[in-house]
């Protein structure tokens, strides 16, 4: 099983200094290396048990910290790839982050701002459900939306640029100071999409799921498209690479997610923590102490 999630894990990975065709190089509706749909729920099933094993390690260890980056269109699976694959961990040691339309205090603020105040200590994880990634995004669609105001009169493909390079320090900094950067890009067809859009308006129990302002979204589906691009390219690094996730078949999606984060965790191989001699001299002082007063192991 650990080859499978290697397999998946390279399949899913962007080639540091390679610039990408979405459409050409990744197809969303890609299945192969984890056999068949029949057999996902098992596969994932042991991933995330692999992957509580792992976290317990990682938080106990505390040496590090795991910022995980959740990217994608309207509808295809962040929600539901926290919910299933995430779903084994100790919420103790993890925080979910959902960065919507910035507030009266965050505008007043530049843009890394709300996404700093968020990160994960050491042994935590911190999962962004749309991250400051929206500033490269969203932005670009919608200019008016840009915040803060560039300093000074500057052309659109200089601002951009400015900022690939701005995210492109900050996430070096925070690699540089013992945080994990996982970047996933859910890549759903248009195709999907639309099926999904109509699922959840025919599905009495899934209305809550559909906005209207999706549906205003999908006219610039082309623009997404090419923002998304050219921010995998411009953004993808050796201390912080992204991986694009098929999401056209939710079982799939999940399974490739759950092999990016073991594989991950398997890299950084956190340990226990080892006590010294005297540490353990005294627990066993304390064990015969719990034995004597009871009189037998294990009774109060």
């Amino acid at each position: 099983m650990s080859d499978m999630w290697k397999v998946l894990e390279r399949q899913a990975a962007v080639p540091v200094g390679k610039r990408i065709d979405l459409d050409r190089d990744f197809d969303p509706a890609a299945s192969s290396g984890a056999g068949t749909k029949d057999e996902s729920a098992e596969k994932l099933a042991e991933g995330i048990s692999t992957l509580f094993e792992l976290q317990d390690r990682f938080f106990a260890d505390a040496s590090r910290s795991l910022l995980i980056v959740l990217q994608a269109t309207d509808a295809a699976g962040k929600d539901g790839t926290i919910k299933h694959v995430m779903s084994g961990l100790n919420p103790e040691g993890v925080d979910v982050h959902s960065f919507k339309g910035p507030t009266a205090n965050e505008l007043v603020h530049d843009y890394l701002w709300r996404h700093n105040r968020a990160l994960p200590s050491l042994g935590k994880i911190a999962i962004f459900n749309r991250s400051h990634y929206e500033n490269v995004l969203i932005c670009r669609v919608h200019p008016n939306l840009v915040w803060p105001a560039p300093a000074r009169s500057i052309a659109p493909a200089d601002l951009w640029r400015q900022r690939y390079r701005q995210i492109n320090d900050w996430e070096r900094y925070l690699t540089e100071n013992g945080t994990v950067i996982v970047k996933l890009f859910l890549n759903l067809s248009k195709d999907e999409q639309e099926r999904r859009f109509l699922a959840r308006i025919d599905d009495l129990q899934k209305n809550w799921k559909f906005s209207v302002d999706d549906i205003k979204e999908r006219p610039y589906w082309n623009e997404y498209r090419q923002a998304f691009q050219e921010m995998i390219n411009e953004t993808d690094t050796e201390v912080a690479p992204w991986h694009v996730v098929p999401a056209d078949h939710k079982w799939f999606s999940h399974l490739t997610t759950s092999a990016i984060l073991v594989e991950t965790l398997r890299k950084i191989d956190p340990q226990y923590p080892k006590v010294s001699a005297e540490q353990r001299a005294a627990l066993l002082k304390v064990k015969d102490e719990l034995i004597g007063n009871s009189g037998k192991p294990g009774q109060a």
